[in-house]
Order: structure tokens, then sequence, then C-alpha cells
């Protein structure tokens, strides 16, 4: 605490002797201390870190449609077809401490988004080392699931502009309220330095809800390795295993399965009065896997991800809900809760990066499936119809593959320019609307500054 207090008084002091000696124009520079300016730097790096940075990305988009859905910074208003916008406006402010051993002992991150949508909150979380062992960590607060690569991957860094729509309908906003534990040896000649095990138990709802609805909490997992480079090729790979088993509380009795046949698939109502109080199933697996190649150029990356389990949403979106589904009492239901369903889905993303000349000039291709319903495909898909207690399927069963491609120039340090296009194909089915492909490609020119 001495310490501490020491140090906050020599910044202040310092910061006024250095704002005075500006105000007279210089003149005083010869005067300051230059050795204890030193003395207090090193100090300063020793036992302090603090960090402001941020970025922000204003943005065209022309899209094919007036009114399209877009997993793509969202969907256009119903008579506009193209849009400026910022996407993301964030501000970070990182703080760390050390201890004598110049080891950390504590970190805290606080991270806000604002655009002309409003102001969110996206990162408020402490972490706290344990210095004995070297071995673990403790993070609690707001921040990321520890699941896969694309979730944890950052926006700023991220070379198309948003994340895969699998990605954003099972983990919106990729944030959550938790605690994890992670092992991460920083021993340098530790045996298993090369590896990272992040395990946590989180609320579930994610940013979208205001409040934890239920008692329920989802347990997520993830086992990386770090960079690994193989020979002297210089080629390095990286990639991890991750598990979520978690869910929400059922408040209805009344949740629908996938049942009938393979050529018949139908959603079954199961309204068992014993479901009150269950467990409705969120259960994701997924691997991933980044491999990059270096060249006289800069180099070529290969990525990829596959998840795949059940998950449990409403009739209408196969979205996580963050708040108790409900819906307008209806005589079928019974009551305002929504009824749950329950669908077995798989997706992935690939991409291949690529220099173009070297590394200021990037190309970039990427293709992503998520396909919500396996059990039902094509024509399949049918309208909705209540029929002796039976459900068919909507709009939240069709599969979509995206295939996008873009340049990214890196002007700078602070500033990087990227051109998208995204081709959006969803299957055809029986559904109103979507006997054939609906046209909502996209085309995104986004600015970014960094600081």
């Amino acid at each position: 605490m001495v310490r501490f207090c020491t140090v906050l008084l020599g910044i202040l002091a310092l910061s006024l002797t250095m704002a005075y000696a500006q105000q007279m124009g210089g003149l005083m520079e010869t005067t300051i201390d230059t050795a204890q300016q030193r003395r207090l730097s090193s100090s300063l790096q020793k036992f302090e870190f603090l960090r402001i940075s941020g970025y922000i990305q204003p943005q065209y988009q022309l899209g094919q449609t007036p009114g399209q859905l877009s997993f793509n910074g969202g969907d256009f208003s119903a008579a506009s077809d193209n849009r400026f916008s910022v996407r993301r406006g964030r501000l970070r402010f990182d703080y760390a401490h050390f201890n004598d051993q110049n080891q950390p002992t504590v970190l805290f991150v606080f991270q806000f988004d604002c655009t002309e949508r409003g102001v969110f909150t996206r990162d408020f979380w402490g972490r706290f080392y344990e210095n004995k062992a070297q071995l673990f960590h403790l993070t609690t607060g707001i921040f990321a699931r520890p699941f896969g690569f694309e979730i944890n991957y950052g926006s700023s860094d991220r070379e198309s502009p948003e994340r895969g729509r699998m990605s954003q309908l099972l983990m919106r906003t990729e944030r959550d309220l938790g605690a994890m534990v992670s092992f991460e040896p920083r021993v340098k000649n530790h045996p298993l330095r090369k590896f990272r095990l992040d395990a946590g138990f989180f609320n579930g709802q994610g940013l979208p809800g205001i409040t934890d609805f239920d008692s329920k909490k989802d347990f997520i997992s993830r086992l990386s390795l770090k960079p690994v480079k193989l020979g002297r090729s210089g080629v390095t790979v990286t990639g991890s295993v991750s598990g979520f088993l978690g869910g929400f509380r059922q408040f209805t009795n009344q949740t629908y399965r996938m049942g009938g046949t393979a050529e018949a698939p139908r959603f079954v109502l199961n309204a068992d009065s014993a479901n009150l109080g269950r467990m409705a199933p969120r259960r994701y697996y997924g691997v991933d896997v980044q491999i990059r190649i270096p060249n006289r150029i800069g180099f070529t990356e290969l990525r990829g991800e596959v998840i795949a389990g059940t998950q449990t949403a409403t009739q209408l979106s196969t979205e996580t809900p963050g708040s108790v589904p409900l819906v307008a009492p209806v005589p079928l239901m019974g009551s305002a809760y929504a009824p749950l369903f329950v669908r077995n889905f798989n997706g992935a993303y690939f991409y291949f990066l690529q220099h173009l000349g070297s590394t200021k000039h990037q190309f970039v291709a990427k293709y992503d499936w998520y396909d919500p319903n396996t059990a039902v495909r094509g024509r399949q898909i049918r309208a909705t119809n209540f029929v002796n207690g039976d459900v068919g399927s909507s709009w939240a069963n069709i599969r979509y593959n995206t295939f996008g491609l873009g340049y990214v120039c890196y002007i700078n340090e602070n500033l990087k320019s990227t051109v998208w296009y995204e081709f959006v194909r969803n299957e055809k089915t029986s559904l109103p609307g979507f006997e054939r492909d609906v046209k909502d490609n996209l085309l995104t020119i986004r600015m970014q500054y960094r600081f």
C-alpha cells in the first residue's frame, strides 16, 4: 500500500510538473530531474501497468433487397437496401499489477461499445494470478466464453467483418457472466507450457439477458494448444477442443423434439407434467485448428472449426434465449410460456488467407455453414401447422451456406480497410418465401481506426 501510494503521488507530481513546464513554453525542461523520471518510470514498469486502447469501425453496406435479413451488422430497415453505420466503437481499459519478482498478480479489464444504437458493456472482469506454482489464474465477471477459436478471436483483429451465423446464434455477443479457472503454466521449462485449459461456470443467457432467470449454470471448457513450429519449415500449428454442457429451466411442460420418419420428419409434442423444472439441454462440442505457412511476402493461413450438438430454443428461432421465452396465451398452449424446441445441429467455417505482395495486402476467402436442424432438410421444411399436438417446421430449421470474399489493406498500424462481399445461400424449402434462394447477398466496405 505504501509503495502504491508513493507511485501514485509520483505520477501526480510528474504530471503537474510536466504540465507547468508546457505552460511556461518549455523553459523549465532543464530543471526536471531526468534521473528521478527514470527511477519513477522504472517503478511504474515494475509494479503497475495501465493501458487505454480502442477502435472504431465505420462502414457502408449495400444489400440486394430492401429490408433483407442479415447476420452482418443486423437486419436492414424495411425500405432500405444500403446504409452507413458504426459497427463497433470500443474503448478498453487494462490495468495490471506486478509483484517484486515481476510476476502478474491482478489484471482488470473494462471495455464498452458506443455506436448510434447506444452504449453497451462488453467486458468487465478481473483476474487473479496464483504465483506460488505459477500454474493457475481465476477470472470472474463479464468476459468471453472459453469455447472455440472464432468466439475468442477479437473483432478488431478478425479479417472477416463478422463471426459466422452459427456463432452469433448459439453465443450472441460471445460474452457471459461467470467464473473461470485456467491452467496455464508460466514457468519457462514446464512440460505443459504449450497447453492451456480453461473451465468455468456461466449464467447461460449471455449479455442479451439482463439477469439470470433460473438457477441453472452452463459449464464450458476449452483445451488449447499454443502455437507450435514444425521443424525448420517455419510452419506454425495451433488448435483446441471445446465442450459446452448447459441449458436452462423449463417453465412449460410442452417440449417438441424431432420424430416421425426419415422421409417425413416432424416435431412431436411431449406434454408430460414432469417436464416442468427440468433442464432444457444445450450441448455443444467443437474442434478447431489454425495453420500458418510463412513465405517471402508474408504468410498463408488456413483455419477451420467444426461444432455440433443439441440446442434448445423456440419455434421461430434457434438463438439462445436471453430471457424466459413467452408468447401470448393461445388455446393449444394454454400458457404464456412458449413451448420449447430441441434440435440437433452442426456447422463449421473455413478460412483461406494469403498476403499479396507484402504484409500490407491480404486476400481472404471464407466458407461457413449452419444447419440448425439436421433431422429435416429441403422440401421437408414446410409452413407451421398445429395438428393433433404435432407441429411442422419453420424458418428456424433452414440450413444456410455463406461464401465470403474480401480484401484487407493494412494501411498502417492504426488503420486498415476491408472490402467484403458475402454470397448467402439458403436451402430451397416448402416454406413460403423460401421456395428458392432469397436475395440477401451483401457488400461491406469498412474502415477501422485503432489506437
